[in-house]
């Protein structure tokens, strides 16, 4: 009874905690699998066959849902395009990379640490993106319906 509540907490925490991993992690892993697999594969070779088909399995399917995510484009980012090739957003497009230019300058000045004043480009950054969610939004609304 208590192995079944265990194995029951253990589904919900895989199916509720979200896993990360990276690439590096992997191949640390896949090479630290390969003993443990010879191992099994001298005491039964027909067990460690099987478990090797269902990862194979597991990893094409992991595959498949990879290629469906990249051929849907996010038509947010689509808006947020068309949105700045528009007349209207150039000027604040415009305040926002002289003002980049102009910071990325004066970080290159030697006594930049000493300064005290040190511009950042927050006020341009949310103008433009104020400007670009409020085309942004509706739109995208719409065709979401």
């Amino acid at each position: 009874m208590i192995a079944s509540i265990t194995e029951f907490l253990e589904e919900l925490k895989d199916a509720m905690v979200p896993t990360l991993a990276r690439a590096e992690d992997e191949e640390a892993e896949e090479s630290q699998e390969q003993p443990a697999e010879q191992e099994e594969e001298s005491g039964d070779a027909e067990e460690g066959d099987e478990d090797e088909e269902e990862e194979e399995e597991d990893e094409d399917d992991e595959d498949d849902e990879d290629d469906e995510e990249e051929g849907q484009a996010d038509q947010i980012d689509a808006l947020r395009e068309e949105c700045k090739q528009k007349e209207d957003t150039k000027p604040l497009l415009h305040h926002y990379t002289e003002c980049v230019e102009r910071v990325q300058k004066a970080q290159e000045d030697p006594n930049y640490a000493d300064s005290e004043h040190k511009e950042d480009c927050v006020e341009e950054f949310f103008h433009l993106q104020h400007h670009i969610d409020s085309y942004v939004a509706p739109r995208l609304f719409d065709r979401l319906k």
